[in-house]
């Protein structure tokens, strides 16, 4: 790991917009990003990178955007929406990707809490969702179509992208000293970004970092393991995402790199093949398909070839296991992986498009299973965790190639203090911390203790050499196996609604899709079933109550965002109280006990 002050020293006096004037005078015709791969793609320099965003600023000036003003972004990646996010920065606004899996519901919570007077909408089908919540917006000025044959005819509230474009290209063209002049009223420490993040309530969070907390967290990454300057990267998770957002954005201007925007992530293999990126973070869920498409194809391979391939394997297993336990890879044994390598797993890789992904892969968000990390190990496709938050602008510790333990999340990055506090909750102090919370009222509340700790609600351990494992989770709060952060009372909330219902408990975390265990009401569903005329008998298995409950479930999901959504469910027909041992003496669920009871009816549910 490099150290704090390098980290510092790099990023001094700048801001974002620095950095993208940096590059946009001394890599002017490098490329930036590109919307698509191969002969189709459509790609800007960083010079033309920055003539775009310095025009888009100007258009949103012209609609009354300015300094502290929210606008929030729901589109696909695409150029659009760079250009959009960092245009809005250069006005000093905190600009703000939305998930494109809000439900209407929650469109209308964010849009009322950030007050946001300007919208960038991709087209019509976000335009749909958008609708309920722009009538309650009285500070609104306009929503701005990136797709303009989607502008809604007669309603004035509408503009399209290209309009705003051009009117902004006009201005700057007539003054192109005022970008600049833009960029210099920045300083380091106001506000350049927002995430939302669901809360232990199930209300979305504010999380507000500003250009020193991006550009820290990309030089403390640089400087931990260096990165290539001008390195391919794809871009292919949400922009609501901090993880995408550094990757995406913010390591991209900071390093002069060439990302290439997958506007549906469907087609990250594809991607891959055609821009054979230096370096790709995925969360579990995508490394879990990769390994399962791997071990498909190796079975399927004739014995001979199959044999030689699995020679390979065994070496890089080997030298895996030898890193992971801190030994040094004797030299006869790194020689022969070199030479079975190249003729039996590179080919591997390259049919991947990851051959020249040199300095592995990264996987957060989530847990990943030890085992799919020692399969892609063993390809040659080493990927190591690291852990974070949206209020730690990302990661906090990190694996790197020299220094990993399987089944940790690495060390802290330079400059990132962590230590333990009560009940093993890991804290973390440091420059990456995030400005506050977003209120209501428009101010920015921090949130933390008066030397500066932040409470990250994940209960771990740190070994002798630093190295963070996480245990538990002190928030109540489910990731998904895709790296979605969902709070189980809000979903439970609406399960337990129905007067059949005694107990919900939401199933999801590290797993790909969420689920539910239901238990009756043992007093109330006698008593709905003697009103429906049926027997009281067995009434977690009578037909009619299933029918019931499966209205219940699709009513839940009609108002929850699509990775909140209960995907499949079982009905019990035990009654859990405190002295059977799935409640607290208060009626709270303990998880864990219920988790470890119902373990194989949890597991049927993801057969």
């Amino acid at each position: 790991m490099g150290s704090v002050e390098e980290a510092r020293q790099a990023i001094d006096g700048q801001t974002v917009a620095s950095f993208l004037r940096r590059n946009a005078k001394e890599f002017a015709d490098l490329p930036a990003i590109s919307s698509s791969w191969g002969p189709d793609a459509t790609t800007l320099a960083w010079g033309e990178f920055r003539e775009h965003i310095a025009a888009l600023a100007h258009g949103l000036s012209e609609l009354g955007l300015s300094t502290g003003d929210r606008m929030l972004i729901m589109s696909a990646r695409r150029p659009e929406h760079w250009v959009s996010d960092l245009g809005a920065l250069h006005l000093g606004a905190i600009s703000c990707t939305t998930y494109d899996t809000l439900s209407p519901e929650q469109i209308t919570f964010v849009a009322r809490h950030s007050a946001t007077p300007v919208v960038v909408l991709e087209g019509a089908e976000q335009i749909s969702r958008w609708r309920p919540a722009l009538d309650e917006l009285p500070g609104l000025r306009k929503v701005v179509v990136i797709n303009e044959d989607d502008v809604p005819a007669g309603d004035d509230r509408f503009v399209s992208y290209r309009e705003v474009y051009e009117k902004g290209a006009a201005k700057h063209a007539a003054d192109v000293e005022a970008i600049e002049r833009l960029a210099d009223t920045i300083n380091p420490e106001q506000p350049a970004c927002m995430i939302y993040t669901s809360g232990t309530t199930g209300d979305p969070k504010g999380v507000v970092l500003s250009h020193y907390n991006l550009l820290f967290e990309a030089a403390s990454v640089d400087t931990a393991h260096p990165l290539p300057m001008h390195g391919k990267s794809v871009s292919y998770l949400p922009l609501a995402h901090i993880a995408e957002r550094m990757l995406g954005i913010y390591l991209v201007i900071y390093k002069a790199g060439h990302t290439t925007t997958v506007a549906d992530h469907t087609q990250l293999i594809p991607a891959l093949h055609g821009v054979r990126p230096f370096g790709l973070f995925g969360v579990p869920r995508v490394w879990e398909k990769m390994a399962a498409a791997l071990q498909g194809g190796l079975a399927a391979m004739p014995e001979e070839q199959r044999a030689g391939v699995q020679m390979a394997r065994d070496a890089a297993a080997e030298v895996w296991k030898l890193g992971s336990e801190g030994k040094p890879v004797p030299e006869e044994l790194a020689a022969r992986l070199k030479v079975l390598d190249e003729k039996a797993l590179l080919p591997i890789r390259t049919m991947l498009g990851l051959e020249q992904m040199t300095r592995g892969g990264n996987s957060g968000a989530a847990p990943i299973p030890v085992s799919v990390l020692d399969f892609l190990a063993s390809i040659g496709i080493p990927v190591l965790e690291v852990w974070g938050l949206s209020e730690t602008t990302g990661a906090v510790t990190q694996n790197v190639p020299d220094s990993y333990r399987v089944g940790s999340v690495g060390q802290a990055l330079p400059g990132c203090e962590i230590k333990l506090g009560e009940d093993d909750e890991l804290l973390v102090r440091g420059p990456t911390v995030f400005l506050g919370y977003l209120q209501a009222d428009g101010t920015i509340k921090p949130d933390v203790d008066a030397d500066g700790w932040y409470a990250t609600g994940d209960v771990g351990k740190i070994d002798e050499d630093g190295f963070v494992f996480i245990t538990d989770r002190k928030k109540e709060l489910i990731i998904t196996a895709g790296g979605k952060n969902i709070a189980p009372a809000k979903v439970e909330g609406l399960l337990r609604a129905h007067p059949l219902v005694s107990q919900a408990v939401a199933i999801g975390d590290t797993r790909p899709y969420m689920t539910a265990l239901i238990v009756l009401d043992d007093e109330a569903a006698p008593i709905w079933a003697h009103a429906k005329g049926i027997p009281a008998d067995n009434l977690a298995a009578h037909p009619v109550v299933l029918e019931e409950l499966e209205n219940l479930v699709q009513q839940a999901n009609a108002v929850l965002s699509s990775p909140e959504q209960i995907k499949k469910y079982r009905v019990l027909s035990e009654t859990w109280t405190a002295e059977s041992g799935e409640l607290t003496p208060t009626l709270k669920l303990k998880r864990r006990v219920i988790t470890d009871r119902y373990s194989e009816a949890i597991a049927s549910l993801y057969e």
